[in-house]
């Protein structure tokens, strides 16, 4: 585990960071804290000032842990963040009260990088409400994971995550 100062020097870098990345943050908040557990591919626990968030990842859908690289998805996010200190950019709650949010760590977009490892889809159903940057990447990155067979790409036909909570009934 990181020094509480040495987390902090890298919370304003993170900060700082966000502020280039993220230009209209204006209708955006931002929660900074450390990643306390990881549900699945594209769910994750952040613990801020004492305060459990649960946070859906925006713009992507996972497979369920109960489908094929369900597991994989999860462990691949458990690598990236679990135990890390984490921005999360978000302006919304989703009909369960998790935070919707795109999750930055080492300047990077976790989001992002779970479809590039072709671990998650990129959630088409609810790509309007991406800022337009990020909906455009997150299709081309997609395309280049399924173009490349990577992760469940490797798959003939892979299922979508949407549609196998629909065959199982499965609430998200």
């Amino acid at each position: 585990m990181m020094s509480h100062k040495c987390k902090f020097q890298n919370l304003i870098k993170v900060i700082l960071l966000l502020a280039l990345l993220v230009p209209s943050l204006g209708l955006a908040d931002i929660i900074v804290g450390e990643v306390f557990s990881v549900a699945d591919g594209d769910t994750i626990t952040v613990i801020s000032e004492g305060v459990k968030h649960k946070i859906r990842l925006v713009g992507i859908d996972a497979p369920e842990k109960k489908q094929a690289y369900g597991e994989e998805s999860k462990q691949s996010l458990h690598d990236l963040v679990y135990e890390q200190m984490v921005s999360i950019v978000y302006n919304k709650h989703d009909r369960y009260k998790r935070i919707l949010g795109k999750v930055i760590f080492g300047g990077k977009d976790i989001n992002l990088e779970q479809i590039r490892r072709g671990l998650a889809w990129h959630y088409k159903r609810y790509q309007k409400e991406q800022e337009y940057e990020d909906r455009s990447l997150y299709a081309q990155e997609e395309y280049l994971a399924q173009k490349d067979r990577v992760g469940l790409w490797s798959d003939k036909n892979p299922t979508p995550p949407w549609d196998f909570r629909k065959r199982f009934h499965i609430n998200h």
